[in-house]
């Protein structure tokens, strides 16, 4: 199976709540990033993916490495995305861009109604309500 290298950020507001987006013209919603240019970081990747999709200026220093998932990727049949996971807190207001046509900010209970791809459905809200309970 063909493998999309990218990293993603599991963004928490003052509130507590994270984002999740969707792609225009997709049904899932995920985590906002994005795939990983060749000869760039992760964390690099990730500031780059979050100033195009969402206007955000985030410090790539600032991002924790959460973990790496993989899961069979949501938008592109036969593939497998592998996934650089990082948390940042975030305070400033998001504005979809790009390819993004809909955020929306969750709680950890809050996802029953949403289409979700598998990596966020499978690993990464899990792991968001274990750091939500912790």
């Amino acid at each position: 199976m063909k493998v999309i290298r990218i990293a993603a950020a599991l963004l928490i507001g003052p509130d507590g709540r994270t984002l999740l987006v969707r792609k225009r013209g997709t049904q899932a919603f995920m985590q906002p990033g994005g795939k990983i240019d060749a000869g760039e970081s992760a964390a690099v990747a990730l500031v780059r993916e979050l100033n195009e999709e969402l206007g955000l200026i985030v410090d790539p220093t600032e991002a924790q490495f959460l973990g790496e998932f993989s899961a069979i990727a949501a938008n592109e049949p036969g593939f497998e995305v592998n996934c650089q996971l990082y948390r940042l807190d975030v305070a400033q207001d998001v504005m979809p861009a790009a390819e993004i046509e809909e955020v929306v900010w969750v709680d950890a209970g809050g996802t029953d109604e949403l289409h979700l791809a598998p990596l966020t459905r499978d690993s990464i809200l899990p792991l968001y309500r274990s750091l939500q309970s912790a």
